[in-house]
């Protein structure tokens, strides 16, 4: 009896800065999950980027964060810390060769929007992304997309209405004082909240908040040692 060809498995990549994550990011990671067959969905956010120099962004831990509450919910998502951990400027064709020599036998495909498409043909190594996933660009209802230079077989578009929400406009609206509920999950509108991100004027580091200084007291309270104990060296 002969054994039919074991189907590969099928990962997609969806990187971006998600500063904030939002609705939109994850229907679109939903849509093209459900009409490609993905297996998962690995959410990549960017380290240093080389392209974005116009505007401070959020400090990389806060949007892995953010990033990990948002998909919690779902088991097809997960999220990758490969690009913040990076040293230096990040680019997509280093996380690319990273994923494949992790998942040799998987199919990646790549998840962005669609009006980045032509500006990858200005990204480093452009000519070696295309044998390294399919990319998948997702789009508002209506828009068209220039092909000129894309590979014919390397390119999906997918109609994605929720990509009306933006980042920018979350983080504007937070500036101003405005709600971002239902435009990003419960969870990143209370992570926001808490951390004080997007105000103008503040710019919290996670260390501040997610790992706090201990004194010598709680540090020794936390490991159950007398409180001398603990700095007794300095």
């Amino acid at each position: 009896m002969a054994w039919g060809k074991q189907r590969k498995r099928r990962v997609g990549v969806m990187g971006g800065t998600f500063d904030p994550v939002h609705h939109g990011h994850l229907v679109a990671a939903s849509e093209v999950r459900e009409s490609f067959g993905l297996d998962e969905v690995i959410f990549v956010p960017t380290g240093e980027q080389p392209f974005k120099v116009d505007r401070d962004v959020t400090e990389a831990e806060h949007r892995y964060l953010m990033t990990v509450v948002a998909t919690a919910s779902n088991p097809r998502f997960t999220v990758s810390r490969l690009e913040i951990d990076r040293p230096g400027k990040t680019y997509t064709i280093d996380t690319l060769r990273e994923l494949k020599a992790q998942m040799p036998d998987a199919e990646l495909f790549f998840i962005t929007g669609a009006d980045v498409l032509p500006q990858i043909l200005t990204w480093k190594d452009a000519d070696e992304l295309w044998t390294l996933a399919h990319f998948i660009g997702v789009t508002r209802p209506g828009h068209e997309l220039d092909p000129a230079g894309l590979p014919d077989a390397g390119v999906s578009l997918l109609e994605v209405p929720a990509m009306a929400i933006s980042s920018t406009d979350c983080r504007a609206r937070v500036a101003v004082g405005k709600p971002v509920w239902y435009l990003v999950p419960d969870g990143v509108v209370q992570y926001i909240g808490k951390y004080g991100l997007y105000r103008k004027g503040r710019k919290p580091k996670v260390d501040d908040f997610v790992r706090p200084r201990l004194t010598d007291e709680g540090a020794a309270t936390s490991m159950n040692l007398p409180p001398r104990a603990v700095g007794a060296g300095k």
